[in-house]
C-alpha cells in the first residue's frame, strides 16, 4: 500500500516535472539555432525530433497505464509517465549541449 500524498510528494513530483519543462525548453531551444545554422547538429535531428514524441509518448502511456493496472495512487501515475519522458528530455540535452555552437 502506497501512502497518501503528502506536500513533501507533491513538491518532489513539481520539481521532476519543472526540471523536465526547463530541459524540454533547452533542446528546444538548440534545436531551432540548429535550424538556423548556429548549433551543430546531426543532418538527422529534423527526423529524430518528431519521431522520439512518439517514442515517449507511448513510453509514458505503457508505464502509466502498468502503474494504473496495480492500483497504484495518483502521484505513483504521474510520475511513471513522467518518467519515460524527463529521461529523453535529459539525454536530449546533453547530446545536443556536447555538439556546442557554431556551424555544423
Amino acid at each position: 500500500m502506497y501512502p497518501m500524498m503528502t506536500p513533501a510528494r507533491m513538491i518532489s513530483l513539481s520539481l521532476k516535472t519543472g526540471m523536465m519543462l526547463m530541459e524540454a525548453q533547452m533542446v528546444i531551444g538548440m534545436r531551432m539555432m540548429g535550424m538556423m545554422g548556429m548549433w551543430r547538429v546531426h543532418p538527422s535531428e529534423n527526423a529524430r525530433m518528431s519521431s522520439e514524441k512518439v517514442a515517449a509518448a507511448n513510453a509514458s502511456a505503457v508505464a502509466a497505464s502498468k502503474a494504473i493496472m496495480a492500483g497504484k495512487p495518483p502521484a505513483v501515475i504521474a510520475e511513471a509517465a513522467l518518467k519515460p519522458i524527463a529521461r529523453r528530455t535529459r539525454s536530449n540535452v546533453k547530446r545536443l549541449a556536447a555538439r556546442g555552437p557554431g556551424k555544423p
